[in-house]
């Protein structure tokens, strides 16, 4: 097996029966097109590449100024909070760097406390009311105590150097500098941004721009990730950092943009979305007559589609992600290691040696010389290697954390499918039946059930890695009431398929009193797999203590519009991306030199690119890397013919679906890149 097929992940049913069409799914990345929805519900678009004029800060006083006033008032509080004997410290120091004219490199430190919200309290109170003093925490006399140690704030000062005396002749430990903030008060310590990317998943771009800043990547922010293979627009967050300077690499930036800049003061968690707006053109559309593409395209948007879990979640190489995420559950550690760092079929030959000199080799330093770095999980696991030889467990602990429950999650979305794709089989889609799970509309229902509100949440965008659904710890989470099917809902009309979810496997779900929950357990069996004992004691690779989550089954796209467009050149863009529409006023925005304004016009012809070549599996982020660039048709095909027609597609989906099975719902074929590879 080169690459999984959609039945092998549970993806069986459609809504509809009516007869599909032939239409080719991102020949170019320009036909699958995403905008991010916010919180606020609203689309985010690239619309500028300007960095703002940022508003002037207010003079800052300096020492001498700050030391010049009368602190009595001040002092008398800090005397109520801290005592005599603190307040009397503090005066006297006050005093004396007064008389030192602000160049004092002294400190004091205050009365040992074992009360943290004590010390938190005086710490507030310096930030508050003496601004031009620094506070940080010390070890106190004995091991229960800690001191607070007081010190000019080194950014007022008027001397050049920071804190002016180098370490070593402090003769103490180093400054705590999270008190002393250099950041402009008038400024939000996060800059949002836009992000504009071109056939790069959002880690690659970040990954870029964090290298080019000299950040690193934990100092982004961003709501979810989106999928590699498309052009997409979306909020992102970075820590203290100046529009200017972000602004200015958009010159040297090919493929991504920035834009959009404003400070704020909260950086962006994932998860913190509504969802996205998709822009999807479907080339060389063929079908009996064009009456079928429209009566199916309607019954689109007015029916919706079964929300699976895309062939994406699972990887696209001849490794699927979720049976490393089975071996994971299993307790099989030193197969789940396997399965990662193997050859693999369906790779490109390059990787594919890389993997089999390892395998023969055992060298561990050569073999991380050669590994790309997008390749993340086999390096780090590498690299525990070198330390802890055939520590199997601490080199899966070593993959970082979102990465590696990757896996785990892949497996509950195939359990998810399976379940789905029964609940279909048996039950239909126009009906609820007893038994069925739906989210609970009457807070004061007899047979409600109270439980922990967690359902998917993934990006939408065919490439996930913000689902909660298996998180082992949740803070901040909300309740919500569960509901049960019973035989009197049935004829009530208060409940349809539109209410009907599903679990994802966990410790904290309910499962449905219908057939479907034998479907769970009996497949999780044949995998060797326990849903309610834990094989092991490695807690976030247990069933019992992941969370679990709840799906909806039936989603219909929101917003929907679609046109069916003529064309003749199989490269014309049939699709505006933002880029290209800022950059139709850029030389008016600009006015930059002939030869600058000519590079970037030049970004503007996105290049398609070959399906066709081999497909390596990065388990950064579990999608498809191809090479850049290349078109999807074969090199002989004429650029040029006539009568071809495009369908394309406008729509918005929550955060917990993926387009990919909209599109899959139209067409009755596969979404795979093989299966659309054969098409051309």
């Amino acid at each position: 097996m080169t690459s999984i097929e959609e039945s092998d992940v549970g993806i069986l049913c459609y809504i509809s029966n009516l007869p599909g069409f032939r239409g080719i799914l991102k020949q170019r990345y320009s036909d699958f097109i995403v905008n991010e929805v916010d919180l606020d519900g609203n689309i985010v678009r690239l619309t500028s590449l300007d960095a703002p004029p940022e508003i002037a800060e207010e003079k800052r006083e300096t020492i001498c100024d700050l030391l010049a006033k009368d602190y009595i008032p001040e002092i008398e509080k800090f005397r109520v909070l801290a005592g005599d004997i603190d307040a009397e410290k503090l005066k006297a120091f006050i005093d004396q760097v007064s008389s030192s004219v602000g160049g004092s490199n002294e400190s004091i430190v205050l009365s040992p406390s074992s009360d943290k919200s004590h010390r938190t309290a005086v710490h507030n109170f310096f930030k508050e009311k003496l601004k031009f003093l620094v506070s940080d925490t010390i070890d106190g006399p004995d091991s229960s105590s800690k001191c607070i140690r007081l010190r000019l704030d080194s950014g007022r000062r008027n001397d050049k150097g920071r804190d002016s005396r180098k370490r070593k002749d402090r003769g103490d430990r180093p400054y705590d500098c999270r008190g002393s903030d250099s950041w402009p008060e008038h400024l939000g310590k996060f800059l949002r941004f836009h992000l504009y990317k071109e056939n790069k998943d959002t880690q690659e771009a970040l990954g870029l721009l964090g290298k080019m800043l000299g950040v690193q990547p934990r100092s982004f922010g961003f709501a979810g990730t989106k999928d590699k293979r498309s052009v997409s627009t979306q909020k992102v967050t970075v820590f203290k950092q100046r529009a200017n300077i972000l602004a200015a690499l958009n010159e040297r930036l090919i493929g991504i943009k920035v834009g959009n800049f404003c400070h704020v003061h909260d950086g962006l968690l994932l998860g913190q979305l509504q969802g996205n707006r998709f822009t999807i053109t479907l080339r060389s559309v063929i079908a009996e007559n064009e009456d079928i593409i429209r009566e199916s395209t309607s019954a689109l948007g007015k029916n919706g589609f079964i929300n699976y879990f895309g062939l994406q979640r699972f990887g696209s190489s001849s490794v699927p992600t979720h049976l490393i995420g089975a071996a994971l559950l299993r307790g099989e550690w030193k197969t789940a290691v396997n399965l990662i760092l193997d050859p693999r079929e369906g790779e490109r030959d390059a990787i594919k040696k890389i993997r089999e000199y390892y395998k023969e080799s055992g060298d561990i330093e050569g073999t991380l010389r050669q590994l790309p770095r997008h390749l993340v999980a086999e390096r780090a696991i590498l690299h525990c290697f070198q330390k802890s030889p055939g520590n199997y467990l601490q080199a899966l602990l070593a993959i970082p954390r979102t990465l590696r429950m990757m896996f785990v999650h892949s497996y509950q979305s195939y359990l998810w499918n399976h379940a789905a794709s029964i609940r279909v089989q048996k039950y239909g889609v126009h009906q609820i039946v007893l038994g069925d799970l739906v989210y609970c509309k009457d807070a004061n229902a007899a047979d409600k059930v109270k439980i922990l509100y967690l359902e998917s949440k993934n990006d939408g965008c065919d490439h996930v890695d913000d689902d909660l659904g298996g998180i082992t710890d949740a803070p901040d989470l909300t309740s919500t009431l569960i509901k049960v099917i019973k035989e009197d809902d049935i004829g009530t009309g208060d409940y349809t398929v539109d209410d009907i979810i599903l679990p994802l496997p966990g410790s904290r779900i309910t499962y449905p009193t219908n057939d479907i929950e034998k479907v769970y357990h009996d497949l999780a069996e044949k995998d060797g797999i326990s849903l309610t004992e834990s094989l092991h004691n490695t807690k976030e690779f247990s069933m019992i203590k992941i969370t679990g989550a709840y799906r909806r089954v039936f989603e219909r796209p929101k917003d929907f519009e679609w046109e069916l467009v003529k064309y003749k050149d199989m490269d014309a863009p049939l699709a505006k991306t933002d880029w290209e529409i800022v950059a139709e006023s850029f030389p008016v925005t600009y006015g930059r030199d002939e030869k600058v304004q000519n590079k970037w016009q030049a970004d503007l012809k996105l290049k398609p690119y070959k399906v066709g070549n081999e497909i390596e599996m990065s388990t950064e982020s579990g999608e498809m890397v191809g090479d850049r660039g290349e078109d999807m048709q074969p090199e002989d095909v004429s650029k040029t013919q006539e009568n071809l027609t495009a369908l394309k597609l406008s729509f918005t989906l929550p955060s917990s679906c993926y387009a990919t099975m909209a599109v899959r719902e139209l067409l009755k074929t596969s979404t795979s890149v093989a299966f659309h590879k054969t098409l051309n």
